[in-house]
């Protein structure tokens, strides 16, 4: 069968390489609304493919090592960063697809994207850069993912950014779902940078996203979950006694026990957290096959045209999932230990942040020029994306050479 030389699939728009079975509700390479700057597509793959190849040859993706999720870099080696959680959530989100005959290269793209836009420090940092951009419209992390791959990075002669396609796009856009109408999570208003590129390319933000896109978020969930009781249990945050409680991570960490014996404890938490993983993944394709059968889903118009997301847990495991959630909030975020480093890294970025805006000479020349020749809302906005873009060494460096103390 000869090749698409759009694409670089069979014909047959339901094969894809290497022997994928698409499902009619997956979205289809051959059906992409495309790029918004027109190419000649790759032979030999598909648009979801080169732009999964994109994200992780930019800058961005490399910049992830240095972020961290809850633990600062200096901490240990051995938490979790950004990148390696992107790519615990794109072996997740990957293994989900396959398995629901969804795209895997689209979600795989989106699961290593996802995390571009969020500021050094995490969470931390990125409420502070909120705060401190409350006078020019604030700051989302997602909306700031938008603008990575849009207008911030500059590999390609002809446009800004990577020229994802369109489900791409609205994948990260939607990563929580619809942003306006009545299927919103929230009535903020949208951010100007996603606001000012869907006038020129509608994402269709009242809809929600593709099932690919979906079981991306999902992932995301499930990873982060999972992953932060290792970490916590690694830090020394809780202990394992401290989870017997909890639905389902108690249950499961009780079966192991049975199940294992007396093994080393790195061995035990390791085992337990797989296994806590699978059960979630588990739960997310027997409810989701079963939404997909009770509301006859055939495409990915079915999908986004839903009330409610298709792709989900049970509401079983959402309620451990919530129990979870809250777990991890009392006992692991408000934690003494990572307040007080939260706290600290709060003052860097305000501190950086102040030092810049007053003095925009001591940003980089690519940045400088701009920033000196702009009103302050504009100023300031270049001076937020040169933060969150930041690493956490990075930035703790830069506030070392100016303020001549070491926070953290």
């Amino acid at each position: 069968m000869p090749l698409n030389k759009t694409h670089g699939y069979m014909k047959d728009s339901k094969t894809a390489l290497y022997g994928q079975i698409l499902a009619d509700y997956a979205c289809d390479p051959h059906k992409s609304r495309g790029r918004l700057f027109i190419e000649n597509e790759s032979t030999y793959r598909s648009i979801y493919q080169r732009d999964r190849d994109r994200i992780i040859h930019c800058s961005a993706f490399r910049r992830l090592k240095h972020k961290t999720q809850v633990f600062v870099y200096h901490e240990g080696d051995y938490y979790r960063t950004r990148l390696t959680h992107s790519l615990e959530v794109a072996q997740i989100a990957r293994t989900a697809s396959r398995a629901l005959g969804l795209n895997e290269d689209l979600a795989e793209a989106l699961a290593l994207a996802h995390d571009f836009g969020h500021t050094p420090f995490g969470h931390a940092g990125e409420d502070a850069l909120n705060d401190l951009m409350q006078p020019f419209g604030g700051f989302d992390h997602n909306a700031q993912t938008l603008k990575i791959v849009t207008k911030l990075e500059r590999r390609y002669p002809k446009f800004d950014g990577l020229n994802l396609s369109w489900e791409t796009l609205e994948g990260l856009v939607k990563h929580n779902g619809p942003l306006i109408g009545s299927l919103a999570r929230t009535d903020k208003p949208i951010p100007r940078v996603i606001s000012d590129y869907v006038f020129e390319h509608d994402l269709e933000l009242g809809t929600f996203a593709s099932g690919e896109a979906q079981v991306a978020a999902m992932a995301d969930d499930i990873a982060y979950n999972c992953h932060d009781i290792d970490d916590g249990l690694r830090a020394g945050l809780f202990d394992i006694s401290d989870l017997s409680d909890l639905p389902m991570v108690g249950e499961a960490f009780s079966k192991m026990g049975d199940l294992h014996g007396e093994i080393e404890r790195p061995r035990f938490i390791h085992v337990t957290i797989s296994h806590i993983i699978g059960l979630m993944v588990e739960d997310l394709l027997s409810e989701t096959r079963n939404k997909i059968s009770k509301n006859n889903i055939k495409s990915v118009d079915d999908v986004r045209e839903l009330k409610f997301p298709l792709v989900c847990f049970s509401e079983d495991l959402s309620e451990s999932d919530r129990a979870l959630k809250k777990f991890l909030l009392e006992r692991m975020y408000r934690h003494q230990k990572v307040n007080k480093m939260t706290s600290k890294a709060r003052r860097v970025i305000k501190e950086v942040f102040s030092l810049l805006f007053d003095n925009p000479e001591y940003l980089p020349h690519e940045w400088r020029d701009r920033a000196v020749a702009s009103e302050d809302s504009i100023k300031a906005r270049i001076i937020a994306d040169y933060i969150a873009g930041m690493t956490d060494r990075y930035a703790l460096n830069m506030h070392r050479k100016y303020f001549d103390s070491d926070v953290l």
